[in-house]
């Protein structure tokens, strides 16, 4: 069976040429009049702006501390087309894979789109991500000062994806270690008018969130339906925000003029991909290889064709191992959020991301490969685990820079769902991503305790997490010593201890537990990850009953007293924690770039015994960030 070819999410174009070895390219782009530098300039600027102010009408309105707190979400426009425009920077792995779903709903529903419609979806095979991750899609259909006469169409899409910490399924937090198949996982919504015609569907949402789930065997419906649909309300907010502002350029410059600056946009971005892949091909060659693998060997390969003259590239993932039996298969649309990522974060310009980045790249997936799973394959980890070892490959073979952590570090907490004799109990989900390091590149060193790649999420700040859930952060600061040494070292990861108030199932979703983040052009290896379970003993667990005597100094047999345990709990597990147990999560660092001569080594172990590890001494001050810090700045400047 061939590879399944996978246009990016652009408008069709003409017919690609042919190379010698019978691969395809995209072709160049004909000439276009040339823009207005200021005005390109200025649309670039506004079509962001529009995504900004969505983003912070969401964060303002939601009240989740995934949503407000750790700003786990992304907005952005789209054109008629359904071809991302712009963006702010929020979630990479979000923004790629938007535009799949706007389009698979342009072509689902047709002409059945109206007027005061918004639409819902979070299924993988309708460009969804994972399901936790909920996207809402709003048509911007012409005012009637913009349209007289005619059939009235979507002139725009402003859409929003939040990730809502539970959706259903078999555990709280809906990121399931366990999960084999996507029903595992929590409500699949293909597509769904929330809003129809002006009126909310509240009945709709909720057959769709909370009986639906709870139909499969040990799975149940939405834990917290209330602050679901209160985020959701948010997410529709914020896309009539996004509206407004459009109706709003259009009416400053006319529609003929935000959409011919909408095209420049995109060609400009375009462009600026084909010029990197011409400059990487006569610097590097026209083919370039890369490979790395998941914690459970599978691998993910990719080779890259470029076509000098076009600066057009076919992105071949042949090699990549089959659909796996657990969570790590990725849609076909986060495999395009992570190349448009990479495909961005090379270029030197400051341009907007957009569907141009990817018109120059064909890219290429095996069918019934962990990268083009089937219709229920589980991929809830897919979208956060395997989409940075996907970023990993990709920058690996680009030879861009060493890896980062190639991680999310998953931790989810809560309580509720089925109990053992199949009655639904209310209860509610926490889930967080924690941070590591970054890889370091030829001029620059790694970051330490940062979000990287396609995450870009904070960690809720502990005052939040102690107040709203019964827990305590015991431990959060960084991990000395588990960065990649080298010309250029690598970021160090974070140590995370949280401990439970009373008992709960707590699941941890990670990777690099197995494979050390990689170091480039002789740079070290960073130290992989681990999770550990501080327990207490517990009559209920047979802790004490097992404590067989000991043997004391003089002989004698004495009573054994049952001991706390810390216990390696591995990459991917969930774990009913009691009162008093600890979670220590230890997250990788980021890989180092050059080999260290003699004279840098001792250099080193110079700058490790004084506690200068990472670029930061003795003298190092602490600053405050996060939401609070961010509304006590608020506050002192008014």
């Amino acid at each position: 069976m061939g590879d399944a070819k996978h246009s990016p999410p652009s408008s069709s174009g003409p017919s690609s040429p042919t190379k010698p070895n019978g691969t395809s390219s995209p072709p160049a782009p004909a000439p276009a009049p040339a823009p207005d530098p200021i005005l390109l300039t200025l649309f670039a600027n506004r079509f962001m702006s529009v995504a900004e102010a969505m983003g912070r009408s969401l964060q303002k309105t939601a009240i989740s501390t995934n949503i407000k707190e750790r700003l786990d979400f992304s907005c952005a426009v789209f054109a008629p087309d359904g071809d991302l425009v712009a963006n702010a920077p929020f979630i990479p792995v979000h923004l790629g894979s938007m535009s799949f779903a706007v389009k698979y709903q342009m072509r689902l529903l047709g002409d059945n789109l109206n007027e005061g419609d918004v639409l819902m979806t979070n299924s993988p095979r309708a460009g969804g991500s994972h399901l936790p991750d909920i996207t809402i899609i709003t048509p911007v259909f012409p005012a009637d000062t913009e349209q007289t006469s005619g059939p009235r169409r979507p002139l725009f899409f402003t859409a929003s994806r939040g990730h809502h910490a539970d959706v259903g399924g078999i555990l709280p937090g809906s990121m399931p270690p366990t999960s084999t198949t996507i029903f595992d996982e929590g409500a699949e919504i293909i597509s769904f008018k929330i809003v129809s015609q002006g009126t909310f569907n509240q009945k709709e949402l909720h057959r769709y969130m909370l009986d639906e789930p709870a139909r499969w065997e040990g799975s149940s419906g939405c834990r917290n339906i209330r602050d679901v649909e209160s985020d959701l309300k948010a997410q529709i907010a914020a896309n009539h925000k996004g509206v407004q502002l459009i109706h709003q350029l259009i009416g400053e410059y006319g529609l003929e003029t935000v959409h011919e600056y909408m095209m420049h946009i995109r060609r400009n971005a375009e462009m600026s991909v084909r010029g990197l892949l011409k400059r990487v091909a006569g610097e590097r060659g026209t083919r370039l290889h890369g490979k790395d693998y998941l914690d459970d060997g599978s691998p993910i390969e990719l080779t890259v064709e470029i076509d000098p003259e076009t600066g057009s590239a076919v992105f071949d993932f042949a090699g990549t191992g089959p659909e796996v039996r657990n969570n790590m298969n990725a849609p076909i649309s986060v495999v395009h959020s992570a190349v448009i990522y990479c495909m961005r974060a090379m270029l030197d310009s400051e341009i907007p991301l957009n569907a141009g980045c990817l018109v120059p790249v064909e890219i290429k997936i095996p069918p019934e490969s962990l990268l083009h799973p089937s219709n229920t394959a589980a991929v809830c980890a897919g979208n956060v685990l395997t989409s940075q070892r996907i970023v990993d490959v990709v920058l690996k073979t680009f030879d861009a820079c060493a890896a980062s952590q190639g991680d999310t570090n998953n931790l989810t907490f809560g309580e509720g769902g089925k109990t053992k004799d199949g009655k639904a109990k209310v209860g509610w989900g926490y889930y967080e991503t924690i941070a590591g390091g970054s890889g370091a590149t030829a001029t620059v060193p790694g970051t330490s305790g940062v979000h990287t790649h396609m995450t870009n999420t904070r960690i809720g700040d502990v005052e939040i997490l102690e107040r709203r859930y019964p827990v305590l952060v015991r431990q959060f600061g960084i991990r000395q010593g588990s960065a990649g040494e080298g010309k250029m070292r690598g970021g160090d990861g974070v140590v995370r201890e949280i401990e439970f108030l009373k008992e709960m199932q707590v699941s941890i979703l990670s990777e690099r537990r197995v494979h050390r983040p990689y170091g480039s052009n002789g740079g070290g290896a960073a130290a992989c990850g681990i999770n550990l379970w501080k327990k207490q003993p517990r009559a209920e667990d047979m802790d004490h009953t097992h404590a067989a005597p000991e043997m004391s100094e003089t002989g004698e047999l004495v009573p054994a007293h049952a001991e706390p345990r810390t216990i390696n709990i591995g990459g991917k597990a969930t774990v009913r924690m009691g009162r008093g147990d600890r979670i220590l999560i230890m997250t990788p660092g980021g890989g180092a770039w050059g080999a260290l001569d003699p004279a840098q080594k001792e250099e080193k172990r110079e700058e490790i015994e004084h506690g200068k590890v990472g670029g930061k001494g003795p003298h190092w001050v602490w600053e405050p960030r996060g939401s609070l810090a961010e509304r006590a700045a608020e506050q002192a400047s008014f």
